[in-house]
């Protein structure tokens, strides 16, 4: 679930007509397939715009372009979407239709091409930059191709999420103008509105800039967004399950509220606007390096994780190397990260600073091919800058 097929999945807009293509005769037993997708923040963008014209699914993970049992929903027009406006709970409905019952494994995005009449139909806009064109390998011709499990059962429905990543879907290389979509997306079964959602407020002064609320399981994050301009988050669609909640903003150290359960049965309420989340000011200073990976473009992300005395570990930050150099710098908080436990209606909000020195020790993670490296650092005092981590 790389690169472009993430993006493409959020772009269907409600008004998408599907028609099958290959799908069997009047007494064949079908299903309805309905899609949704929703965003992640991004890292330094302003917009992600991306024009979708179809999106095509298919049994075999292995089907050729023109083979046989092949069903597409297509875009008449095709939607032009700015991806960065799916976040904080929003869904964009794709459209749904009706298949042969089966397991479809295959799900193939289709953009329409940056040609001379419509330049910038995909395109990107740094934040303090100007819109450029996106690079989006295949997009216009086969299709951003991902690997699904779908099951369409005889007169029931497959309610899915396309939850696309742009934060990490997105590679500039070197100093050139060009970024390359690299579509980072998972494909979750739809959750019930009653509940699978977490919601609860930032300090309004912290609420633009960068920060970032998550949920997150064993330092591996599950769904996360930026807050509105009123502070208020809201994390969805978000398993069954139990969290731990972390915010990170700029010029603040790490906040984590453990045990944070979610059922599917009501919403988790945080705290209200009048307690709101306001972490500790704190130094930032950046970490630095390089991967190598022997290949081009660079295909690799690095991740900042702390460590709780006592637990939990948490991803502070994460972004993909640049492209071209493989290049990297996350930017972390050097006081000491506070958490607290989980209490339903909780009045207030007791946040205990986790002091034990050296305050700003983190691991970072390089990962690239599924293989990852760590290594230990300290900001407390200084910005970190390492040499390169290496892949075969």
């Amino acid at each position: 679930m790389k690169f472009a097929t993430r993006l493409l999945a959020g772009l269907f807009a409600a008004t998408a007509i599907l028609s099958a293509c290959g799908g069997g005769g009047g007494d064949t037993p079908t299903g309805t397939l309905r899609l949704a997708m929703t965003d992640a923040p991004t890292c330094g963008l302003d917009r992600v715009d991306v024009t979708v014209q179809k999106v095509r699914v298919h049994q075999s993970s292995s089907a050729a372009d023109a083979e046989a049992g092949w069903s597409e929903v297509v875009l008449s027009p095709p939607q032009r979407v700015d991806l960065l406006s799916l976040t904080n709970g929003v869904l964009t409905e794709l459209g749904q239709t009706t298949l042969p019952v089966g397991k479809y494994q295959q799900l193939r995005l289709v953009l329409a091409a940056n040609d001379a009449s419509n330049p910038l139909a995909n395109s990107i806009t740094p934040t303090g930059g100007t819109e450029t064109a996106l690079t989006t390998p295949s997009a216009s011709q086969s299709g951003l191709k991902m690997n699904v499990d779908i099951d369409v059962a005889a007169n029931k429905l497959a309610d899915f999420i396309l939850d696309f990543d742009a934060c990490k879907s997105f590679v500039k290389v070197g100093q050139s103008t060009t970024w390359i979509l690299k579509p980072v997306i998972k494909v979750m079964p739809r959750l019930s509105d009653a509940g699978s959602r977490v919601v609860g407020y930032v300090a309004a002064s912290i609420a633009a800039g960068g920060t970032n609320v998550s949920v997150q399981q064993n330092g591996v994050v599950v769904k996360s967004t930026p807050p509105d301009g009123t502070g208020k988050f809201s994390l969805y669609p978000v398993p069954p399950g139990t969290y731990d909640l972390v915010v990170n903003a700029v010029g603040r150290s790490t906040a984590t509220i453990t045990g944070v359960p979610v059922v599917d049965t009501a919403f988790t309420n945080i705290n209200t606007n009048s307690t709101p989340i306001n972490p500790p000011v704190s130094t930032m200073h950046s970490a630095s390096g390089s991967v190598a990976t022997g290949s081009t473009p660079i295909d690799a992300t690095v991740a900042a994780r702390k460590a709780y005395t006592g637990g939990p570990t948490v991803v502070v930050a994460a972004a993909p190397v640049d492209g071209g150099t493989g290049a990297f710098s996350l930017t972390l908080p050097s006081g000491a990260p506070v958490k607290t436990a989980y209490v339903a209606g909780a009045a207030s909000l007791s946040f205990v600073a986790d002091g034990v020195a050296p305050t700003g020790k983190y691991t970072l993670v390089a990962t690239s091919g599924g293989a990852t490296k760590p290594i230990a650092i300290d900001v407390t005092s200084a910005d970190w800058i390492g040499s390169a981590f290496t892949f075969p």
